[in-house]
């Protein structure tokens, strides 16, 4: 029997995958069946199988393929140079997009609800997610730092991506996540983001500071 070359494997996987998110995202991990993610994909079992050896590894490969499309729309932003509110208010807007985005509300929803039974599978979210667009922030403070933009000397370049990533989602994300059905106005997205923008300056912008 001829075995699918990787190429074969990976056209059949597009289809396997796209349904699998589809059926994750609505109906949780521990719900999700195999079987309803080849009827969704229109598959035979065996294409499934061949693709994935199992439910977690699919899953693990939706996570990776979301988290990767929403790490490109911050990738792709353009800084400002010598403009640092600008940049991260771009960077800001950005991001809430993402995680108040339904996908990303339901993507954090259902690894958050199996993190303790499937530890590993949260693992590949925190790596694939939220550490990678953390690693993001972080390179554009870097060159704001080294341009005298801001100090952060006191708590360095991570703690301070750290503190304006946890400003920025805390209340719409705990606002969405306990309020299903909750669509955030474009007003609300600029006052969250306008009021970690200002939060993270007044602590740590230069701008303003008089010189040693």
């Amino acid at each position: 029997m001829k075995q699918p070359c990787p190429t074969d494997r990976k056209d059949k996987s597009l289809p396997v995958l796209e349904a699998a998110a589809s059926v994750f995202l609505a109906h949780g991990f521990s719900a999700a069946t195999t079987d309803m993610i080849q009827r969704e994909a229109k598959v035979s079992k065996a294409t499934v199988y061949a693709c994935f050896p199992n439910k977690e590894a699919l899953f693990a490969a939706v996570i990776e393929r979301e988290c990767a499309v929403m790490a490109e729309t911050v990738r792709a932003i353009e800084t400002a140079p010598g403009d640092i509110a600008k940049t991260l208010t771009d960077l800001g807007l950005s991001y809430l997009r993402i995680v108040l985005s339904p996908t990303g509300l339901a993507l954090f929803r259902v690894v958050v609800a199996d993190a303790v039974r499937f530890p590993d599978l949260a693992r590949t979210f925190y790596l694939a997610g939220p550490k990678v667009i953390h690693h993001m922030i972080a390179e554009r403070l870097e060159v704001a730092a080294q341009a005298g933009e801001i100090d952060v000397q006191a708590i360095g370049i991570e703690g301070a991506a750290t503190q304006f990533v946890s400003v920025l989602r805390g209340e719409g994300q705990l606002e969405c996540l306990t309020h299903p059905d909750a669509h955030p106005s474009t007003e609300q997205l600029d006052r969250w983001v306008r009021m970690a923008v200002t939060t993270f300056l007044a602590a740590f912008g230069t701008a303003n500071r008089p010189p040693c």
